[in-house]
């Protein structure tokens, strides 16, 4: 992990105007947030793939894919790449609680990749692909803290490592290029695996 002082400088103004871009699928603007809708930030690997996760839940209003967790201001995917900013690749889900639950929405995290990896998913090595849950507010924690503990021991019967997701205020949140947004919409034969251990969540109700 590039140390704050190493890092990237980066730059005053974002890579992207939120605001002008709407979602692929949803067709909802990328930064809204309705009244009553809840904000989450998952990082489970390449977020191509994760963020079709997610918009294909019900009770997700819309999503984004972004850049979280390190030093660099507004940074480019290329700089996040070269792992000189401290950045995971993240996604931002704006859901409605009332259809589906932040505990549904981390068993769709937990489930869909190895949260035992360290700074890697698969092939894809570096501290951009490090399992990150970036929480919002206490009750998104004690919320990731419980399920993490849960899923431990499913894992360990499994023959699976000790978890490293790290869970992590939620700081800001740099939306990556346009052409990152929806990527697999777009691109339906995208390059982006999921590295699934197979081993089912089941976290208790929320």
């Amino acid at each position: 992990m590039v140390s704050p002082t190493a890092s990237l400088p980066g730059r005053d103004r974002p890579v992207l105007t939120p605001g002008t871009t709407f979602h692929e699928v949803l067709g909802t603007k990328i930064d809204q947030t309705p009244e009553g809708a809840e904000v989450a930030y998952f990082a489970l690997g390449c977020f191509w793939g994760a963020e079709k996760l997610f918009w294909e839940q019900d009770g997700v209003l819309t999503t984004a894919v972004g850049y979280q967790g390190g030093y660099t201001p507004n940074p480019t995917y290329e700089e996040v790449c070269s792992g000189a900013t401290g950045h995971a690749e993240s996604v931002r889900v704006v859901f409605d609680p009332s259809r589906v639950s932040y505990r549904q929405l981390l068993r769709v995290f937990l489930e869909n990749h190895d949260p035992t990896q360290g700074m890697r998913q698969g092939n894809d090595h570096g501290t951009q692909y490090r399992s990150i849950l970036f929480v919002t507010d206490e009750g998104q924690r004690a919320a990731a803290e419980a399920t993490l503990a849960e899923y431990q021991p499913e894992l360990t019967r499994a023959g699976f490592g000790a978890i490293t997701t790290e869970v992590t205020d939620a700081g800001p949140f740099y939306y990556a290029e346009r052409y990152h947004q929806g990527y697999l919409a777009k691109n339906p034969d995208g390059y982006c695996p999921v590295h699934a251990t197979g081993v089912r969540c089941r976290p208790a109700s929320a």
